[in-house]
């Protein structure tokens, strides 16, 4: 297995059911990976850059792992962007990210029905994932197929949504794990 880095880039794990169902059965299932909890490493919002870049140069694969917030991701997690995909780091002549596989992982709280022309957002999730392509473009990433569920919120939790969302929240796990594993086909032998 390759050396998996995640990211999650929820703001506050604690309160979460979806990110964090996912973020334990990686955990359990791919126990080689590491785990970037920028809300605990964080909670300041002082982003220790050199050891951030350090976790990415050390990576193979990176997974953004994080709640789909204004359409994007969560502040948190754009402040880590801002302060560590930098010129010379992350992109231009200098850069150290290319080749490295990348992949978007979310939870969206709204049913997907919403995320089409016809819904009320006017977009099907596939438009906003512009921002993503063209950042793994510019760092030279190898951007692969995101992972995403919709309707996994923070609204209206009574038991049998909690236990819905986790249900989700695992089957979400399992298609990433599979995404993850995929990066690294065993090698084939030559006839």
């Amino acid at each position: 297995m390759q050396n998996v880095l995640i990211v999650s880039g929820h703001p506050n794990l604690q309160e979460s059911i979806g990110n964090a169902t996912i973020l334990g059965e990686i955990a359990r299932a791919l126990p080689g990976a590491e785990i970037r909890f920028l809300d605990a490493l964080y909670p300041d919002y002082q982003i220790n850059v050199a050891q951030e870049q350090e976790a990415l140069i050390n990576a193979d694969v990176v997974v953004w792992q994080f709640p789909f917030s204004w359409y994007s991701v969560p502040g948190l997690m754009k402040l880590w962007i801002d302060q560590v995909f930098v010129h010379g780091f992350a992109h231009g002549s200098t850069a150290k990210l290319a080749g490295r596989k990348l992949i978007i992982s979310f939870t969206a709280g709204a049913p997907e029905g919403l995320y089409s022309p016809e819904g009320l957002f006017g977009h099907d999730i596939q438009q906003y994932m512009t921002s993503f392509e063209t950042t793994a473009k510019m760092c030279n990433l190898d951007l692969q197929e995101p992972v995403y569920t919709f309707g996994i919120s923070y609204a209206g939790r009574d038991e049998a949504k909690v236990l819905e969302h986790k249900a989700m929240a695992r089957d979400h796990a399992a298609r990433l794990i599979t995404a993850i594993q995929e990066t690294n086909p065993p090698l084939r032998m030559a006839v």
